[in-house]
């Protein structure tokens, strides 16, 4: 089968669902499908406003034909509400041509979160619910999350979980930093205004806090917590050998569908401390990989005393073979007469 997805999340941005539609493209491939994505690589972007690192392009009419043309999908998966996002449900929509959707994240909070008026979530999931109501099938990441939307009128939403790749994420013990006295609490992801992070600099408990990423709020952050251990991103071998020079893993984010990071870093042995939350109570499992508790600091403190070997159990529920089966069962096929007839090669 080919299978088309369409994306306006993509590299250079790092977080969880770049990592998710490219790996998952890859196991799908690896299955002997053939995958391609529409995204912002080789377009001109933009950076959105107030997050310069998320880029945003424009995707025409013409050149989703001429790619579809080219490609002949037999099934059109639409990953994110972007621009990309919206032209491409656009072009299905005229054509009747069947599709389904990804809900990967809670931009409206996100938006109060940055636009504190009355009424901005509200609006924002009304849009949201439109960009989704001829979707065949609304892929949320958790079941909690798929309740919720559920609960706010959104229309055939299924679950799609998250993997992780356990050949990478694992506890190492080469070449692996000392960032500072014990206990070391790590996070990583973006350093935004939406992840919390000041609910966890600000505690005041012993040991080193070190938060591994980047984003608009770093350099805020990093003059309010001087003692704070900011490493910027790191990749691969080297975000695994940061991630097993701690002891425990600190999630203050309460705005996440998923935290695919919880997953990758219980799989490197770290007990997971965050807020009893959307995210958090579906990939942790409270009192043996993790602990979720409304006051982060007694989060913290409980997690420390959990069994490495546990979590890293507990994470291995996680794989992505499974993520890419899951996707492929829920793509709604594509009648041959609703499409423009195959070419060759995109002109």
């Amino acid at each position: 089968m080919r299978i088309l997805i369409a994306t306006d999340a993509w590299y250079p941005q790092v977080n969880g669902v770049v990592r998710t539609l490219d790996t998952v493209a890859g196991e799908l491939r690896k299955m002997g499908e053939e995958v391609r994505v529409i995204s912002t690589e080789g377009r001109r972007t933009l950076g959105m406003p107030s997050y310069p690192e998320i880029r945003l392009a424009y995707l025409s009419q013409g050149d989703i034909t001429r790619t579809i043309r080219a490609f002949a999908p037999n099934y059109i998966h639409i990953a994110t509400e972007g621009p990309i996002g919206y032209a491409m449900r656009w072009w299905c929509l005229r054509r009747k041509v069947p599709f389904t959707t990804g809900f990967h994240t809670r931009f409206p909070e996100y938006l109060a979160a940055r636009i504190p008026l009355p009424g901005v979530e509200r609006m924002a999931y009304a849009l949201l619910k439109q960009f989704h109501k001829q979707s065949r099938a609304v892929l949320a990441p958790t079941k909690t999350m798929a309740r919720d939307l559920t609960e706010r009128g959104f229309a055939n939403v299924r679950t799609w979980t998250r993997g992780v790749d356990h050949d990478l994420f694992r506890r190492r013990t080469d070449g692996v930093p000392r960032h500072g006295p014990g206990p070391v609490m790590i996070y990583a992801g973006r350093v935004a205004i939406e992840k919390g992070l000041e609910d966890f600099l600000r505690l005041d408990l012993p040991g080193t806090k070190v938060v591994i990423g980047d984003g608009p709020s770093r350099q805020y952050l990093e003059a309010k917590y001087p003692e704070t251990v900011f490493t910027g991103y790191k990749f691969k071998d080297d975000l695994t050998r940061h991630m097993s020079a701690g002891d425990v893993f600190v999630f203050p984010s309460k705005t996440d569908t998923f935290g695919l990071v919880m997953a990758e870093a219980m799989a490197c042995g770290l007990p997971v401390a965050a807020f009893p939350v959307t995210g958090p109570i579906d990939v942790v499992e409270h009192g043996v990989s993790g602990w979720l508790d409304e006051d982060l600091s007694v989060a913290i403190k409980n997690a420390l005393g959990l069994s490495s070997q546990d979590a890293q159990e507990c994470a291995r529920q996680f794989s992505w073979p499974q993520t890419a089966r899951q996707l492929r069962s829920y793509l709604c096929e594509i009648e041959p007469d609703l499409l423009p007839q195959r070419v060759a090669a995109v002109s």
